[in-house]
């Protein structure tokens, strides 16, 4: 049975349909290819997933792949670079159109124009091998809970799998059984100093040395295992760009994390900052010390409603569910002059703007590829008070 692709689409696959009618939505392929043969992880009655095995007349922006391994940690290394940000771009463009939400021309997407070995973290798990009787690091197969055992990848910076390796090694020379660990998280700042560790089956995690690192002239501390952004060098883009629509003295910060964003942007301004995560909190006390006016709070943002002000900007970036209709309505309610809002999920992001385009228009939108390689997508968009 074989399928023609017709398009990618915001999850990261490609689509086709099979004779039959039913849809086929497929890792490894590409628009315009005739996929014969791919394996199925997900079959229902309208739609089936799965991974295309082989492929009759490939794309011409098909490349080679970095990395074996590449479907489980960055299944768009097989499109050359130029065409995945053309495609984000598309994808984009897509989600608001399908949400009814007017923006303006969107932009390229912004990138630094490094592809790979730019991720500062990453968790593996370990694959024993009874062959050889070695440890391996691995990952799980993508659409499955099977190991994959690797010995390069290409996505993370070349200090996090040597510190991996080297781990990897003591525990083969000790005997270690792999069974005891759940996984390995490893995390380095943009000097290359590795921290982090080994994961203990019911056990507790262990307290890992901080980092630090510097963004637009503020210094952060950070836990290795906590939240903090993955691609420093394009984060500081994104940061550049929203500061360039703040215009208030006072400035609202939510779901905050460790205050990468308000105390980047804004540390000569009035600054409150609010997170709900203690430990994220906690980092963000102490990444608060040296700026006087600005005021760390530890709440829901959803429950911080009375720190929306009128004469002040709001900075959203959600998780990837999005804002909570009650901070939405909120919003809506006071009606400050600006909202920035940075989404890892442009689809809950479109969902939520067009919400707020009852009062706001969308003055700019800006993507930047925090994740090359990946189908993930950083969004930027600000919203101006006031009728289109």
């Amino acid at each position: 049975m074989s399928v023609k692709i017709d398009k990618l689409i915001p999850g990261g696959q490609a689509l086709g349909t099979l004779p039959d009618g039913k849809k086929a939505m497929l890792w490894n392929a590409l628009p315009g290819e005739i996929v014969t043969d791919f394996k199925i992880t997900k079959n229902k009655s309208h739609y089936l997933e799965g991974i295309a095995i082989k492929i009759e007349q490939p794309s011409e922006r098909r490349i080679q792949p970095q990395d074996a391994c590449y479907l489980a940690t960055s299944p768009w290394q097989m499109m050359d670079y130029d065409y995945e940000l053309e495609q984000k771009r598309e994808l984009l463009i897509e989600i608001f159109r399908q949400h009814d939400v007017v923006v303006p021309e969107v932009p390229l997407v912004q990138t630094d124009g490094h592809s790979l070995f730019y991720r500062n973290k990453m968790e593996y798990s370990l694959y024993y091998s009874h062959d050889d009787e070695q440890i391996y690091l691995a990952f799980h197969e993508r659409g499955t809970h099977r190991k994959v055992p690797i010995e390069n990848s290409s996505l993370e910076r070349p200090e996090i799998l040597e510190h991996a390796q080297q781990i990897v090694s003591h525990l083969n020379t000790k005997k270690v059984d792999a069974r005891q660990f759940q996984s390995l998280l490893l995390r380095c700042d943009q000097s290359g100093k590795v921290s982090g560790g080994l994961f203990e089956n019911h056990k507790s995690h262990p307290v890992f040395a901080p980092l630090q690192d510097d963004l637009l002239g503020h210094k952060y501390s950070y836990s290795p295992n906590g939240f903090f952004q993955i691609n420093l060098p394009v984060y500081a883009m994104a940061l550049r760009e929203i500061q360039q629509h703040i215009h208030t003295n006072k400035i609202l910060d939510l779901y905050a994390g460790v205050g990468t964003i308000g105390l980047s942007v804004a540390q000569d301004k009035e600054l409150t900052l609010v997170e709900c995560d203690k430990s994220a909190y906690q980092e963000m006390k102490n990444n608060c010390q040296s700026i006087p006016n600005a005021k760390p709070v530890w709440a829901k943002s959803e429950e911080a409603l009375e720190y929306i002000q009128p004469n002040q900007t709001v900075i959203l970036d959600p998780p990837r569910a999005g804002c909570h209709s009650e901070l939405l309505d909120k919003l809506l309610d006071i009606c400050p002059p600006t909202i920035i809002y940075l989404s890892c999920n442009p689809a809950t992001q479109a969902r939520d703007v067009k919400i707020l385009s009852n009062k706001y228009r969308v003055s700019s939108i800006i993507p930047f590829n925090f994740f090359p390689r990946t189908p993930h997508l950083e969004n930027l968009i600000t919203l101006e008070y006031g009728t289109k």
